[in-house]
């Protein structure tokens, strides 16, 4: 008899898998496609066109704006009649600090969760998983080795096809991991007919739980969750799991109040290049590098090497990245300013990042944990580390396309296809060139080109605001702020008014063609460099001297620091002589 379950438990399981195994097949198939000659999926691309006219009507499928009520109809599993349920309720119902975290992150990935467990026709208690694995946080990681908002471990990773090399682990990929977790989850389900019992074997594994199972059945004992004798992780586990439903399901009941989620895709796929900087990237879709991060978790390196031909960018950006892509490409700026090195055992950390222009501490952030002992490494390791030259051009580039972007006559809900970019960009660029020459023929500069509403006309500086600031709240990147406003530095006065759009009030006139090749072209070999620089939060050492192109060395003898400085914002440092 227990043969025979052994052997039903082992039919069910490859029985359940083909269907998944065809719908992992499909997903590759989606983003295998060669790349083009610039570097970017074009299967990826065409499929993203079609993305987004889906995406633009998914919120009307309901009426609810609040995506937690859509959640709360898709409810079906029983309660569970445990003590353990109403422990977890109460530890939840005391942290509301907790659970306003994990709303704030979740709001960025429910949305597409939902999505996905809708149309594979799953109870949206699944939706509610990650809470429990990692509180909706991507870039997780256990001391059991599992990552990724749905925690899975190395091997369970790879058998369901997240890739896990030295750039890049897809386990923490938004998309990839979670549709990994939904073909896991319909498996579990196959196996045991049970939500409870593939919540269970989630945790566990199958293994664990069909021991259980057999255990019971031998003794004669039922089988369900509360019957079994399971680890002590997983007896909370759905309890767990059950209290967060509970919660959203009536979350006054608990004293606590449910930040609303909006019901539309937080999200959307732009075609990636092959290669590049996930700083740079972050700079074209005009986002910080650590919100970009959040969308895009994969990359554990700082270049991205989009094995699946897309990036992830806020709904209102993808049209912004896209534009700037295309901008950026014009100007032929390289993609990448990093290289991998070969770093011998028994280096010394410190003397690699110098020779290389970095801190040690830096080093070490950039690649991740190093074997080493007393700061020599004890064994041979690659190692990536910044390209000095490609630095200072690339963002030589990227100022240029800035100025290029202002410069260009406002186009609405055109794509930039080549052809256009080389009608609007050639007069551009010809008229920055003779801004020097004639100066008085420039008498305003446009509007860069958005998706999004327009700001208002100007902002007056409030006490404690800062230029990020301004530039978050109102979604126009502070580059632009600085052009509209004639801005050498990101220092504002309180009560200073800012122009956001670029089109001249009576109070402020446009930048003139003198102060926009200041922003637009790199420094000239004879102009004035100031004395000393504010150290700002995230500065580094490295970081200063890229910007303002002095050697490290110089920067630390000026200053009198070592490579092991630790800078505070606030302080000034010399960086010219």
């Amino acid at each position: 008899m227990i043969l025979k379950q052994r052997l039903k438990l082992i039919a069910a399981c490859f029985f359940f898998a083909a269907p998944t195994t065809a719908v992992c097949q499909t997903a590759a198939f989606m983003v295998s496609t060669p790349s083009t000659a610039t570097g970017t999926n074009a299967s990826v691309a065409a499929q993203l066109d079609v993305q987004d006219a889906n995406n633009a009507l998914s919120a009307q499928k309901f009426n609810d704006a609040d995506l937690w009520q859509r959640v709360r109809r898709g409810f079906v599993m029983e309660e569970l009649n445990s003590p353990l349920v109403l422990q977890q309720e109460q530890w939840y119902a005391t942290r509301p600090d907790y659970i306003q975290r994990f709303v704030d992150r979740g709001s960025k990935y429910l949305h597409h969760i939902v999505e996905e467990v809708e149309k594979r026709g799953m109870p949206t208690e699944v939706a509610l998983l990650p809470i429990i694995e990692s509180a909706f946080n991507p870039q997780a990681f256990s001391r059991a080795k599992a990552a990724g908002m749905w925690q899975f471990i190395p091997s369970t990773g790879k058998h369901f096809g997240l890739k896990q090399d030295w750039m890049a682990d897809n386990r923490r990929d938004v998309l990839l991991s979670t549709d990994a977790a939904l073909d896991y989850l319909q498996k579990l389900y196959g196996m045991f007919n049970s939500w409870e019992l593939a919540f269970a074997a989630y945790n566990c594994g199958e293994g664990c739980v069909a021991r259980a199972i057999l255990k019971n059945q031998k003794k004669g004992l039922p089988t369900d969750y509360l019957s079994l004798n399971l680890p002590p992780e997983t007896r909370n586990y759905v309890p767990k799991l059950i209290a967060v439903k509970n919660i959203v399901l009536s979350p006054g009941s608990y004293g606590i109040e449910l930040e609303a989620v909006e019901n539309r895709p937080y999200f959307a796929k732009v075609a990636a290049p092959e290669k590049i900087d996930t700083s740079l990237a972050a700079r074209l879709a005009e986002m910080p590098e650590g919100e970009f991060a959040t969308l895009n978790p994969a990359f554990i390196r700082p270049v991205a090497n989009s094995g699946t031909g897309y990036f992830l960018v806020p709904y209102e950006k993808a049209q912004t990245f896209r534009s700037n892509l295309d901008l950026y490409r014009s100007l032929n700026g390289p993609m990448v300013s990093w290289q991998t090195v070969n770093a011998r055992r028994g280096e010394s950390i410190d003397a690699i990042a110098k020779r290389h222009g970095m801190t040690a501490s830096y080093l070490r952030a950039t690649n991740g944990a190093l074997k080493e002992k007393q700061g020599k490494l004890t064994a041979a390791a690659t190692i990536m580390v910044p390209i000095t030259a490609q630095v200072q051009i690339i963002n030589a580039t990227f100022d240029q396309k800035v100025a290029l972007k202002a410069a260009l006559p406002t186009v609405t809900d055109v794509p930039l296809t080549e052809t256009k970019i080389a009608q609007l960009a050639i007069p551009a660029v010809n008229q920055l060139a003779k801004l020097d020459e004639a100066p008085a023929q420039i008498t305003s500069v446009a509007a860069p080109t958005t998706e999004t509403p327009a700001p208002p006309g100007a902002h007056r500086v409030q006490r404690g605001e800062t230029l990020f600031s301004v530039s978050k709240r109102y979604g126009v990147a502070i580059d632009q702020i600085k052009i509209f406003n004639a801005m050498k530095t990101n220092s504002v006065q309180v009560g200073q008014s800012l122009l956001l759009n670029g089109i001249s009030t009576a109070e402020a006139s446009p930048p003139t063609a003198a102060e926009l090749m200041r922003v637009s072209a790199p420094a000239k070999a004879g102009s004035r460099k100031p004395s000393t620089y504010t150290v700002r939060s995230g500065d580094t050492l490295y970081a200063i001297a890229i910007k303002f192109t002095v050697e490290l060395d110089d920067l630390l003898r000026w200053n009198k620091l070592s490579a092991k400085s630790v800078l505070q914002p606030g302080n000034k440092i010399r960086v010219t002589l």
